[in-house]
């Protein structure tokens, strides 16, 4: 007990003597996380994305907490008819069980990580450059309009700036620090990169350089003192992280062995066709300018297009020579520029590559370094300017920010998405009378999943319309439409579920949330 006691006296002394060096420092960064976490959980539940492909997710998740039903793929991309792996969906079913579920248990928990995420980042830029240099990397990250859009909503790729950073810096203390185990925890970070988007395929070779320069730092220091123990452990650890990363990544395997290669197939497919991936390395580097003004206007300068090239010209290459011909240069800061150098050009390469449009959440893998390589910079740089030149730097970095601000997604009023997919499911329930129903909804960027997930969840079976399968056609089908109520005309819409359903006459209408219920039944013409 006495033990005990002086632990425990010893655990508070140190601890005050802590807070009392650094109180500061933790001070500073409680407030970036506070308000990080106002933009990302404020009226979450109202702004958060709640639609088919949402609602889908909750379903398999909700099914897997339920039945048990476990998940061998994860969600299908939007080209190539490829499906990721499952690591998400088992991921958020933590968030959704939590909630009793609830679909805002899962964007909450995103949103949790995306908190986490400001927090690894100041703590990289602490230990690569310095306090100053984390602070402004969290600061930007925490107010960044499309880190806060990314962090509110539950989304396989909402999850993949936090473990590529984990997946690289992991990676990086096993060459840096000698500290092996930590490749692990990259082989792990790197499962969840792949199975939230494949374009997370571009950090793998960072992840590979990284570690074959670790193998050759172990061995070195293996024959400098004579001893085979580094460069064996090394191995060893390697050896158990590949096992635990195929272990993550064996659902898809299983399910291409029982599908006759479906998603191996549409992958080869993906990477052979020219249309789609570029195998000229000059395509890929003439396009990397523009593509570096898209992510410097994207993440750091609130989607301005104009101050984001401002920022891509000041810290241009002159500029790093400078900061990098600087006397004093500590080895962390060396590297750190060195790592997040290598993993913008492999990144900036990879997606000169692709030949399709570049959408936001592509960047998932490569959301982290612009904030940390600014950081950087302007620590670095302001060691050497004047009084004068800190005023400036200092006001430029002021505009940086008021720029992110006044583009702050909560200035535009919360979508109520999931609200919408609650009220309309409760009001087809109340008028399905408990007899069976079959579902459509009409929209320009939204299907049945959003709406079926809760009436799933209240108990209700959806029944999906199969002209060849009799039961499966109900005598009322239920007609969701979110266009203009003028350009609503389920009767005569081309969709399956109301073309499978046939000839079918409007019986009743409701208006719930903006959105037109229509109740159609069999036409009695053709009865």
């Amino acid at each position: 007990m006495s033990i005990n006691k002086n632990s425990f006296k010893q655990f508070k002394i140190k601890s005050f003597i802590f807070l009392k060096k650094n109180y500061k420092e933790l001070l500073v960064l409680f407030v970036i996380l506070a308000v990080g976490s106002f933009f990302r959980l404020y009226k979450i539940s109202e702004y958060m994305t709640f639609l088919g492909d949402e609602g889908r997710d909750a379903i398999l998740v909700r099914r897997f907490l339920v039945d048990f039903d476990l998940m061998l793929i994860g969600p299908g991309t939007s080209v190539g008819n490829m499906y990721l792996g499952p690591l998400y969906y088992y991921f958020i079913s933590i968030g959704l069980w939590l909630a009793n579920f609830s679909p805002v248990g899962m964007s909450v928990q995103v949103a949790i990580v995306g908190i986490l995420t400001i927090a690894f980042v100041y703590w990289v830029g602490r230990e690569w450059f310095s306090k100053l240099a984390g602070t402004i990397a969290a600061t930007l990250y925490a107010i960044a309009p499309t880190t806060i859009i990314f962090s509110r909503s539950s989304w396989n790729p909402n999850i993949m700036p936090f473990f590529s950073l984990l997946c690289v810096y992991s990676i990086w203390r096993a060459w840096k620090k000698d500290q092996y185990n930590w490749v692990l925890v990259s082989a792990i970070s790197s499962a969840f990169v792949l199975q939230s988007h494949y374009l997370g395929l571009i950090l793998m070779p960072v992840v590979a350089i990284f570690w074959a320069m670790t193998f050759l730092t172990s061995s070195a220091k293996s024959q400098e003192i004579d001893d085979k123990a580094p460069i064996t452990r090394f191995i060893k650890v390697s050896m158990f992280s590949l096992i635990a990363f195929l272990f993550l990544m064996s659902p898809l395997l299983i399910f291409d062995i029982r599908h006759g290669w479906m998603n191996y197939n549409a992958m080869k497919t993906f990477f052979t066709e020219r249309s789609t991936v570029s195998v000229g390395l000059w395509d890929s580097v003439s396009k990397l300018p523009g593509i570096l003004n898209n992510i410097s206007t994207r993440l750091l300068a609130g989607r301005m297009e104009g101050l984001g090239k401002a920022i891509v010209a000041v810290v241009s290459i002159p500029s790093i020579l400078l900061l990098l011909g600087r006397k004093r240069l500590h080895q962390n800061e060396a590297s750190g520029f060195m790592t997040l150098t290598l993993w913008m050009v492999v990144g900036l390469i990879g997606l000169g590559l692709y030949n399709q449009s570049l959408h936001d959440h592509y960047l998932g893998f490569l959301f982290v370094p612009p904030f940390l390589f600014l950081g950087g910079f302007i620590d670095g740089i302001s060691e050497n300017l004047s009084k004068i030149g800190k005023v400036v730097l200092a006001l430029a970095f002021g505009f940086v920010i008021y720029t992110n601000l006044i583009n702050n997604p909560l200035q535009y009023p919360p979508n109520r998405q999931m609200q919408r997919a609650q009220q309309v499911s409760e009001k087809i329930i109340v008028e399905s009378n408990g007899e069976a129903f079959n579902l459509a909804v009409l929209a320009e960027r939204n299907y049945e999943d959003g709406y079926g997930y809760f009436l799933e969840k209240n108990g209700q079976s959806i029944l999906h319309a199969d002209i060849w399968a009799k039961d499966t056609i109900s005598d009322q089908l239920f007609v969701v439409c979110e266009k203009l109520k003028e350009e609503c005309d389920p009767t005569h819409s081309a969709k399956a579920e109301v073309a499978n359903f046939g000839w079918s006459d409007i019986e009743s209408t409701w208006e719930v949330m903006g959105v037109t219920i229509y109740k159609l039944v069999h036409s009695k013409a053709v009865n």
